[in-house]
């Protein structure tokens, strides 16, 4: 899975937020802000990861454990799914 094009990751201040661009702009109105947690997996998004991927990464970077990482990553993709920001 991967963010689709035309979605931009930005800091402000000291807020994380995503923003559409160009043609993704026509179908999604306004701005997405996300925490900590929620940029780190954005970011391991914007290149092709599986499920698997993320949570090893959530692993090695968060003191998490596996059941509540899954959990949480779960979330948030059928999120991001769900607002069609997936491909």
């Amino acid at each position: 899975m991967k963010i689709r094009d035309g979605f931009v990751l930005r800091q402000v201040a000291d807020a994380t937020i995503v923003v559409p661009a160009g043609e993704a702009s026509m179908d999604f109105n306004g701005m997405i802000t996300l925490n900590e947690t929620a940029a780190f997996l954005w970011r391991l998004l914007e290149k092709e990861t599986t499920e698997e991927e993320l949570v090893a990464a959530m692993l090695g970077e968060y003191d998490v454990d596996e059941e509540r990482a899954k959990a949480g990553i779960k979330r948030f993709v059928e999120k991001l799914g769900k607002e069609g920001l997936l491909k």
